[in-house]
């Protein structure tokens, strides 16, 4: 009687140990790194945004030192600012030709 040459059920584990590892590479591996992108996205947001109402907060308080007057002047003039950059912003989105034509 013939012996079997190697060890089978060595073997047999070890392409299984490849197989759940390709496996695991290519769903588990991924979804991590998709979550990861999403948290920190996400953190990166919300300090941003942070951020930016503080440092208007700020701009506020500081003209509002600088300008003599009540606060609405100073109102005004960041109102005045704000609404040229978001017209000036508007301005320059992508325009979609209409379908009906």
């Amino acid at each position: 009687m013939a012996e079997p040459e190697g060890d089978w059920a060595s073997e047999t584990a070890d392409k299984l140990e490849q197989l759940v590892e390709k496996v695991r590479s290519q769903t588990t591996d991924r979804l991590v790194a998709v979550a990861r992108i999403l948290v920190f996205g996400l953190l990166a947001a919300v300090m941003g945004i942070m951020a930016a109402i503080l440092a208007l907060a700020g701009l506020v308080h500081f003209l509002d030192d600088m300008i003599p007057r009540e606060v609405w002047l100073t109102y005004m003039i960041l109102g005045a600012i704000l609404t040229a950059a978001g017209l000036f912003l508007w301005s320059k989105k992508d325009r979609r030709p209409s379908e009906a034509q």
